[in-house]
């Protein structure tokens, strides 16, 4: 036998959160309840859900501000990487993502490694635009330069 349940959480192969879903009851009762993924359909169970989406919503629009200044501060920085180089300004290696982020460290921003979209290493001198992705809907550029030890 079925029960309608709705959905606190997004579950795979069954809904998203808020979504109102039929459910076999071994289901529910051994899975989604005790791991607080779904809850008979109340009034109450609405509004928790409700006051947990405002919630959330909340927390977006902080990281959103958070990520826009951060963003100011990486558009106005200029990351230097000094490399040796050969004489037809070859590098002996290249700059990764790694070397950026040290850089960055060192400037006084902190990134994760993630967040840094180079597609492939740095292997010549030369400036170059990386994007940075903060936000699922916030990339800025950082300029960075790569020159002659």
């Amino acid at each position: 036998m079925a029960k309608e349940v709705i959905l606190m959480a997004d579950v795979a192969g069954l809904g998203k959160e808020g979504d109102v879903v039929r459910v076999a009851e071994g289901h529910l009762r051994n899975y989604l309840a005790p791991n607080k993924l779904a809850a008979p359909v109340t009034a109450a169970t609405r509004r928790q859900l409700e006051k947990k989406r405002q919630g959330r919503e909340q927390q977006l629009l902080q990281e959103r501000e958070q990520a826009v200044a951060l963003g100011k501060r990486i558009e106005e920085a200029s990351c230097t990487i000094p490399v040796k180089a050969g004489a037809d300004s070859k590098l002996f290696g290249s700059v990764t993502v790694t070397d950026l982020l040290a850089a960055l460290k060192a400037q006084g921003l902190e990134l994760a490694k993630h967040q840094l979209l180079l597609p492939e290493p740095l292997r010549e001198l030369g400036v170059f635009q990386v994007p940075v992705k903060l936000h699922p809907d916030l990339q800025v550029s950082l300029k960075v330069w790569v020159v002659e030890e």
